[in-house]
């Protein structure tokens, strides 16, 4: 029989998932799957059947309905890469095979059928979709972002897998830029240029730590056609330049709004993750029974 040892920090303090961690110690030896992810960590292992709870389990988790963030693409490739390497590692039973091989499939056709996974989640995410929906050319748009911290880092790793080429980066701390542009190959400028970033930039993308305006109105071009995204706190692109022509500017409220909208539009594809997820579990259920009696016919 499969069986599997879970751990969920979803459930449990962090102190609490901390000390369940040490109970987790599967002999390096015993065949098996561990999926780790920054909540979770489960011990997949055993032989022949694999009761119904672990599969209908395994099929949520796979398409992000036990996610701290609903619909969560990252663990797909997680689960895979944790199949992959036990693979690798093992000769792992064909129940697990079929338990791992059969959920990678649920995963993505719950994808495919549903908007579960559709849909920025995160500020950099939806950062990049607004750039989106605004049908700019992001291969031929020059982009200049104020400030170094995760959150414009990921932003310009969305931009780069959408195909960006140029990429502009300032901040306070020139040592700071130079770092993060050396490795994702942006280029630097200072702050103190930053009225010529404005006249060539496209699109800007602000989120410092600054306790005063860094984009005034009055040093701002005033011909000129560009789309703000202001993620600051407090804002540092002053309000009234959103009034001129030729400018689209948001702030953290318009972002959030977003966010919020594609987490509600995510929560009314549930259901139709539920029922493939129990349509997927009967069929696995069924698969499992005609080779028990096929093993048992061959037996005879």
């Amino acid at each position: 029989m499969i069986q599997l040892f879970s751990i969920n920090r979803l459930n449990n303090s962090l102190s609490e998932h901390e000390d369940s961690l040490k109970q987790l110690h599967p002999d390096i030896d015993t065949p098996g799957v561990m999926v780790k992810t920054c909540n979770r960590v489960e011990f997949y292992s055993g032989n022949n059947n694999v009761p119904s709870y672990i599969v209908k389990h395994l099929f949520r988790v796979v398409c992000g309905l036990e996610s701290g963030i609903l619909g969560e693409i990252a663990i797909q490739g997680q689960i895979k890469s944790s199949y992959v390497e036990a693979c690798e590692k093992f000769n792992l039973d064909k129940g697990i095979h079929s338990l791992f091989q059969t959920a990678l499939y649920v995963g993505k056709r719950i994808r495919t059928e549903s908007c579960i996974s559709r849909g920025a989640i995160s500020y950099s995410q939806a950062a990049v979709e607004i750039i989106s929906k605004h049908g700019i050319d992001i291969n031929k748009a020059l982009i200049s972002l104020i400030g170094v911290h995760k959150i414009n880092e990921s932003i310009i790793r969305f931009l780069q897998r959408k195909g960006a080429d140029t990429i502009f980066l300032a901040n306070k701390s020139y040592e700071k830029a130079e770092q993060l542009a050396n490795i994702y190959k942006c280029k630097i400028m200072r702050l103190d240029q930053l009225e010529q970033m404005l006249n060539f930039s496209d699109i800007l993308i602000t989120a410092t730590s600054a306790p005063h305006l860094i984009v005034k109105y009055e040093n701002f071009p005033k011909e000129k056609k560009m789309l703000i995204i202001d993620l600051a706190v407090p804002r540092d692109v002053e309000e009234k330049i959103g009034n001129l022509p030729g400018i689209t500017l948001y702030n953290l409220e318009n972002i959030e709004t977003l966010v919020n909208q594609n987490i509600e539009k995510r929560k009314t594809h549930i259901d139709i993750a539920e029922k493939i997820i129990e349509e997927e579990v009967e069929l696995f259920k069924e698969k499992q029974k005609r080779q028990l009696s096929y093993v048992q016919f061959m037996e005879q």
